[in-house]
């Protein structure tokens, strides 16, 4: 077997190689000086390539991911058990590698719904939207009773009827932040261009009052944006059948939307990992950068989000920022996020999750580093709080959680109307009305988990395709799925139960 085939190195200055499979202890990496394994290591852990003193610096992808706890010896395994976390300095460089997006040469198209207000959608749903937990269960009510076989045959253009759910909306300060970051994110749903139609439920005495929401966000009843308070309406059967109406009068409207092609610049991608491993910033995540340079350069926007998950690699966002203000933005968020941690007296390096230092992953800077791959290299356009209308085309950046589900919630409500969702243990995961393409990091994942996984970027791993072959890939699936093409999780029908709003604030 060739060396090659049992770790890789990803920098000249790194001071550990990733295990391509598992490798026994005592085996010879003879083109990295020599070394002897002196542990078992792992498939997508890491092995030290030299001598690493206590205290020291361990860097790969030629960046600091950790400090040694005690003196590690060339062969060892490098994990949790003698790497941690430790402060350092950041050279944020303002726009030093701000590089121009070159414009692709020629224009590409995709078939998406155009909304009469000039809207691009990707899907044409109807949604069912909660002020609070409290109407939850009606709006998964009315929404079953168009579950049925055969309930929307007569709307063939409709792609069906979403309850977007969750678990907030009272006991918080009726003016606080927490409710204003509630309203923005169903304000972001009720204005997503997936929804042909929404039906706004409350039940009446909650604090995220029905009114407040429709006066801060903009909003006014319509023939497809019907408010309805159970309190008002008699009751919750009552109210399930008035949702069911309101939804009868919009589906002819609905069903009028047609497919045609539109310019790729429309598209709004949520940039998302989970259940990340050791190859997540080997494969996939690289392969997703390249597909957003593509996308940008064709003038679409793809959105960057988990403040926790760039901790550590935010200095390579604010190099690639437009303006030193857009750089200081950034900034501005760690140190939010660093204040956040102190306050709540827990730790930015609570996460990795232990799913993925079992797949290899040490530290939240390491974790970081291969996150931010999913960006490409284009420009940082700007930085936007959670749930802010994205107003910009682009590669931008939306604070949030490093917890998906939030993540991505956040995303939709800013107005993308894709996912793509690198996954190296194996995340199950929709989030209607954005349809979500999942993007394996490793072939024996994608293997076991088909059903799950559209895209196996392990291929990279496997040394038959290329990280660029692979972007393209990602970038075709995201001009098909955008088009229509149904995806694995919504094949699955996965995606009602992913709305989780950022909660922030006091319970009272």
């Amino acid at each position: 077997m060739s060396n090659a085939l049992f770790a890789l190195k990803l920098h000249a200055d790194d001071d550990v190689a990733i295990a391509r499979r598992p490798i026994a202890s005592g085996v010879l990496l003879e083109e990295f000086d020599a070394v002897r394994v002196r542990d078992d290591i792992p498939e997508a852990h890491k092995v030290a390539l030299r001598d690493i003193a206590a205290g020291s610096a361990v860097r790969r992808y030629g960046q600091i991911i950790g400090f040694a706890t005690r003196d590690i010896e060339a062969g060892e395994h490098v994990h949790t058990h003698n790497l941690a976390m430790g402060d350092f300095q950041r050279d944020y460089a303002f726009g030093a590698n701000a590089t121009p997006v070159v414009p692709a040469q020629e224009g590409l198209t995709f078939m998406g719904f155009r909304r009469p207000d000039g809207r691009v959608a990707t899907r044409n749903y109807i949604g069912i939207i909660s002020t609070v937990n409290c109407s939850a269960s009606v709006s998964k009510m009315a929404a079953q009773r168009f579950a049925q076989a055969g309930a929307l045959d007569a709307f063939p253009n409709v792609d069906g009827i979403v309850p977007i759910t969750h678990s907030f909306g009272c006991c918080i300060d009726h003016e606080g932040e927490g409710i204003r970051q509630l309203r923005r994110t169903i304000g972001g749903y009720v204005r997503h261009p997936n929804f042909a139609g929404v039906v706004i439920v409350g039940l009446g005495c909650e604090s995220n009052q029905m009114s407040a929401i429709l006066v801060a966000e903009g909003v006014s009843p319509s023939s497809t944006m019907v408010p309805l308070v159970i309190q008002e309406q008699g009751g919750t059967q009552k109210t399930v059948d008035a949702v069911v109406r309101a939804i009868d009068a919009m589906l002819p409207i609905a069903n009028q939307a047609v497919r045609e092609p539109l310019p790729v610049s429309h598209l709004n991608i949520a940039l998302q990992c989970g259940g990340s491993d050791g190859y997540s910033g080997i494969t996939a995540n690289p392969a997703l950068g390249v597909a957003v340079d593509l996308l940008v350069a064709h003038g679409g926007t793809a959105i960057l989000t988990e403040t926790p998950e760039i901790y550590g690699a935010e200095h390579l966002l604010t190099r690639r920022a437009v303006s030193r203000e857009v750089g200081e933005k950034v900034v501005e968020r760690i140190r939010w996020w660093e204040a956040y941690a102190e306050r709540e007296h827990g730790s930015i390096d609570n996460n990795p999750t232990p799913g993925n230092k079992a797949g290899g992953l040490t530290t939240i800077l390491e974790k970081s580093l291969g996150a931010v791959a999913k960006s490409g290299s284009t420009p940082l356009v700007d930085v936007y709080k959670y749930a802010e209308p994205v107003d910009k085309h682009g590669l931008v950046f939306m604070d949030a959680p490093g917890y998906d589900p939030m993540g991505a919630t956040g995303q939709i409500a800013s107005g993308a109307n894709l996912v793509v969702f690198t996954t190296g243990r194996g995340s199950c995961f929709g989030a209607k009305p954005a349809p979500s393409i999942k993007v394996a990091t490793n072939t024996r994942m994608y293997e076991r988990m088909r059903d799950d996984m559209d895209i196996n970027c392990g291929a990279i791993m496997d040394g038959t395709a290329s990280v660029r072959e692979k972007g393209e890939e990602i970038f075709r699936e995201i001009v098909r799925v955008a088009s229509g093409g149904q995806s694995k999780s919504e094949a699955l029908g996965v995606g009602n139960e992913e709305f989780v709003p950022w909660m922030i604030g006091a319970q009272m």
